[in-house]
């Protein structure tokens, strides 16, 4: 039988036997790993989106920069309905949807096919831009995007047209493993907030401060939050 959430009820504790179910090659798992709990909070508690309101002009938009390591993401999207949790256990395979990428033609729910690192940002401000143009100014923009792709220029230009242009629709998530070749004095949050950001620094595991630092408000300002997690070994 095809399962969905309209089956089950998942929760957070649900999500290490989902992704255990993917058995492909090229897992990335750390990577996969490192966003379960701050993609968990972000999916059931903030983001304005489901399986029925996906391609609604409304909704908040979640797009997943880090795209090499998307199995805690496969598995939350299942959880919430998306598409059916029998899916997951294909995963990688040559006739499954889901790659080790995401692909937003074939995964319901995925608003970008990531590849390169570094592309997340930048298209969340096309997006965030996009939605202020048509006077849609509801909808949430979020990006997930890993310490490491802070070494490509091309957040750098994103993160600082973002500010200046105050598109306080916009929101990144920066998941901190300490992979990043680069440092900032006072952290990954100084660079945003020397950028005219809004800015917060939890622990990455922390549901109750990550849900905080989400929801905290911004008036004028995009947001990062930068959640800390274990280190990358």
């Amino acid at each position: 039988m095809t399962q969905t959430n309209s089956d089950t009820a998942f929760r957070h504790e649900d999500l290490s036997g989902l992704m255990s179910l993917m058995t492909g090659a090229e897992k990335h798992g750390p990577a996969a790993t490192s966003t379960l709990d701050a993609l968990w909070v972000l999916y059931d508690r903030v983001l304005r989106v489901t399986p029925g309101s996906a391609d609604a002009p409304d909704r908040d938009r979640f797009l997943l920069s880090k795209g090499h390591g998307p199995m805690a993401y496969y598995a939350i999207l299942a959880a919430k309905g998306f598409f059916p949790v029998d899916w997951l256990a294909d995963f990688g395979s040559f006739a499954s949807p889901l790659g080790h990428h995401p692909d937003r033609t074939l995964v319901p729910g995925v608003e970008i096919a990531s590849g390169s690192l570094g592309h997340g940002l930048p298209l969340a401000v096309g997006q965030a831009l996009g939605l202020r143009a048509q006077g849609l100014t509801d909808p949430a923009v979020w990006v997930l995007i890993g310490d490491a792709e802070l070494d490509e220029g091309s957040n750098h230009e994103a993160l600082a047209y973002a500010g200046s242009a105050g598109l306080d629709r916009l929101h990144t998530l920066v998941i901190d493993n300490a992979s990043a070749t680069h440092g900032w004095p006072g952290g990954i949050a100084s660079r945003f907030t020397a950028a005219g950001w809004s800015a917060a620094t939890v622990d990455g595991r922390d549901h109750e401060a990550l849900y905080a630092a989400y929801t905290a408000p911004h008036p004028g300002r995009p947001h990062v939050v930068v959640a800390r997690v274990e280190p990358k070994h």
